[in-house]
């Protein structure tokens, strides 16, 4: 008897996923499986590198916070293992973990909801990392896009930093994560974990799943003085960046100083007004609007104008997390409490998963 269309269908788009990577998002859309089961596990992972930005929080740290409440599994880990590829101070590393810490949960990560942890207190991350590599090919990280660009910035990287990658991979498998929110430039890195997941099945048998891509379609904030690149931490310049922690006068200066052209009316057209349009982005996801009823809010403004609206908007979104990471910042001894607690739950979920690899591969 012939099958249903519908069960026809999801067997030719998973045909299709396994074997074809660029329609993963496309089946992931359509396939029965890929809706969050009772089993489905989240992991993600942000370096210390100090207090977020705007365009951190809008762009994954926002999601982060549904997705607490969307599955019954979530893991967020603050990488410092991976912060170390870049030199790094001992003080000023302590320091940013519990940054991230308290800007983790002012902006409403929910350690009763999701375990909230610091990676390097989690040795089996490291071991399944050596494990891993001795399965990975040096052609294989050779091309990863990330390796390619930051080794090209510094000449010559560290092994760290060609290797970070397979790092990834054990952070993501250790705990069988069934699903990993990502930009579309980490999709590459995703599909290296996807990759080992498989190797290491067909060496050692069944264990880990192939983790999924939670491709996020939240709006890229751009760089207020060079709108064409992405607002970074690491910009020279302190105009272009806003931090979650920038008083209201800061914000409102900055975005005063935003580069826009010199068009006074307000569009959004990101290839021909990049500037004007990244505003209008801020202003559509701070204020929880679509494009168009941000427009339509710009209506009979100038640029001038837009910015004092834009800037009102950010101000309000921002003031309670401001406030918060700051009560959080003055409690060391909370936020090291929660992460101790964090690093007790993730080692639960890591150790026997990592005691299983080490029976299979042969350890015990």
């Amino acid at each position: 008897m012939a099958l249903p269309l519908r069960t026809n269908l999801k067997h030719f788009l998973c045909f299709i996923q396994r074997f074809n990577p660029l329609k993963r998002r496309f089946c992931a859309a359509v396939c029965p499986e890929n809706k969050p089961p009772g089993s489905a596990r989240v992991f993600s992972g942000i370096q210390p590198t100090g207090v977020p930005h705007l365009g951190n929080y809008l762009g994954a740290l926002e999601n982060w916070v549904a997705l607490q409440n969307q599955y019954p599994s979530v893991l967020y880990s603050i990488v410092d293992l991976h912060s170390i590829t870049q030199a790094q101070h001992p003080d000023q590393l302590r320091n940013n973990i519990l940054d991230m810490a308290a800007s983790l949960l002012a902006c409403g990560i929910n350690p009763e909801k999701a375990i909230l942890f610091q990676q390097s207190q989690v040795s089996e991350h490291a071991e399944l990392c050596w494990i891993l590599g001795c399965l990975t090919s040096m052609p294989r990280l050779r091309h990863l896009p990330q390796w390619k660009m930051k080794s090209k910035e510094k000449n010559e990287g560290s092994v760290g930093l060609y290797t970070y990658p397979v790092l990834q991979a054990a952070d993501i498998l250790l705990y069988k994560s069934t699903h990993v929110p990502v930009g579309e430039d980490q999709v590459q890195h995703l599909e290296l974990a996807q990759d080992l997941a498989r190797i290491f099945n067909n060496r050692y048998g069944e264990l880990f799943p192939e983790p999924r891509a939670l491709l996020s379609s939240t709006r890229k904030v751009k760089s207020l003085r060079n709108p064409v690149t992405k607002m970074s931490k690491s910009d020279p310049q302190t105009m272009a960046t806003i931090s979650l922690t920038d008083s209201p006068d800061d914000v409102a200066l900055k975005i005063r100083r935003a580069v826009t052209d010199f068009t006074s009316e307000v569009t959004f057209d990101p290839e021909t007004r990049p500037g004007v349009s990244n505003l209008v982005t801020i202003h559509a996801a701070v204020a929880k609007l679509s494009v168009e009823e941000a427009l339509s809010q710009a209506g009979g403004m100038d640029t001038g104008a837009y910015k004092g609206l834009v800037s009102e908007a950010v101000i309000q979104r921002l003031t309670p997390i401001r406030e918060e990471i700051q009560r959080l910042r003055a409690d060391r001894a909370h936020l090291e409490g929660l992460l101790a607690q964090g690093k007790h739950r993730a080692r639960e979920l890591a150790a026997p998963v990592l005691a299983e690899v080490r029976h299979r591969v042969g350890f015990h």
